[in-house]
């Protein structure tokens, strides 16, 4: 399967700063297949240690820091030697040994000759904890669910991709293949971005027995809760995360505290939300009043919506029937567009390296649903789960700010009307890099 990743480990290879790689992502979105297959394809080989694997490797980590004296002891236990040209040396759930992390910071400063990747599940949790991080000494690189385009590649429609990425704007797609990428995003909104899903599906085309795989990943992460956190935010991690699908399902989708449990207050969940995030689970957006970069600076801490960091786990949690994808678009506006907007957050996530999103609301009903911001300027957008023209949000947005460009994101064909532009659900990606400046 590709990943568009791979390109970000070729700059990495080359680089002549280059540092110790860490991979960061959440458990099971393909860290460990996307380096072996990086490893075996640029390198002669792979030096691949598995600290949760082996714990034996631990204690070579725990009294000598020496990169040297490290390589010694790495070769010993691979049995082969490592050339520091030829050998991509791989740390994997690097997080199950605090040492080797720690180690990482040695290796730049005194052995940068070696080509050292590192990764591990829930990384950015432990990584609270470590005092002994490597800060500034390591590259770092984030790796999601699988995006659209990476799925339909999978799905062996690179044509598809190509047509995408080639599409002149605001020129339209040809309505039998706008119809043809609608069907593929259904599947989509189904089946997500996990790797072992969209690979069984890929191979079996059994939704129903791709759904189970989901539950399993879905318990992964249940017991992750518990295993890396105390038990009573254990629980409030769960609570959260159960709660998530109910929250999307509102019409204006803003996350209470109160509607968790009864009684429930930020002071009791905060925490749990910041663990969720941190274990790269969930995708947050603040609320904004003021459109002014930098919009960090103009976020409101207590409102925000929540999105499940992968549209096909949000819709095993929410037990939606695997058939709904022959239904038509109906699938896009099922509980109030819940799955369409948490897609969107999900491609502007993965694909544009906005890690942070945020949305704005006016004193009156008018809500945009995402705010991106560029190098000098701000662009709303609005997305819509079903056919509708309606564009009251925007047009509030623009009396007010007058933006140079207003995007709707829908079911509807790439369509241009002075400076309103209506982008498919399916080419989210294409808003990185429309042909606009702002003035």
């Amino acid at each position: 399967m590709k990943r568009t990743l791979y390109s970000e480990l070729l700059k990495w290879k080359s680089s002549v700063n280059r540092k110790p790689l860490l991979l960061q992502g959440a458990r099971q979105v393909g860290k460990t297949w996307l380096l072996n297959e990086f490893g075996e394809n640029e390198f002669s080989r792979v030096a691949y240690f598995n600290f949760e694997e082996s714990p034996k490797l631990i204690p070579l980590f725990e009294n000598d820091m020496n990169p040297l004296s490290l390589i010694e002891s790495l070769q010993i236990m691979d049995g082969e030697m490592i050339d520091p040209e030829k050998t991509m040396i791989f740390f994997d759930e690097i997080q199950a040994a605090p040492k080797a992390l720690t180690s990482l910071k040695y290796f730049y400063e005194k052995a940068p000759q070696f080509h050292i990747v590192a990764a591990g599940s829930l990384l950015g949790v432990k990584v609270g904890k470590s005092s002994g991080f490597p800060v500034g000494k390591v590259n770092f690189l984030d790796l999601y669910p699988m995006s659209f385009y990476e799925y339909l590649s999978a799905a062996g429609e690179d044509l598809l991709v190509k047509k995408l990425l080639s599409v002149k704007y605001p020129d339209k797609i040809d309505s039998p293949i706008h119809e043809l990428l609608l069907k593929q995003l259904r599947f989509y909104f189904v089946l997500g971005g996990m790797p072992e899903v969209v690979k069984n599906y890929m191979e079996r085309k059994n939704i129903n027995e791709a759904r189970k795989i989901q539950r399993d990943i879905l318990d992964a992460y249940k017991r992750d809760f518990s295993k890396y956190s105390a038990p009573s935010e254990s629980i409030r991690i769960s609570e959260v995360w159960d709660s998530i699908p109910a929250h999307l399902s509102k019409e204006n989708k803003k996350f209470k505290f109160s509607e968790i449990r009864k009684g429930g207050r930020s002071s009791r969940y905060e925490s749990a939300i910041e663990w969720l995030k941190n274990a790269g689970l969930i995708n947050l957006s603040h609320n904004i009043k003021t459109p002014k970069i930098p919009m960090t600076g103009y976020r409101d801490l207590s409102k925000f919506k929540v999105f499940i960091f992968d549209t096909g786990l949000l819709s095993a949690l929410t037990e939606v029937p695997a058939e709904m994808v022959l239904q038509g678009s109906m699938l896009f506006s099922e509980y109030n567009g819940a799955f369409t907007e948490n897609f969107v957050a999900q491609e502007l996530v993965c694909s544009g390296s906005k890690k942070e999103l945020f949305y704005w609301t006016s004193r009156s009903d008018a809500e945009v649903d995402f705010m991106l911001q560029w190098e000098n300027g701000i662009t709303p957008v609005e997305v819509k789960s079903g056919m509708s023209r309606r564009l009251k949000s925007l047009h509030v947005f623009d009396e007010k700010y007058s933006p140079d460009i207003l995007f709707r994101i829908s079911p509807r064909n790439f369509t241009k009307d002075n400076k309103f532009i209506n982008i498919p659900l399916y080419a989210v990606p294409s808003i990185f890099s429309w042909p606009f400046k702002q003035k």
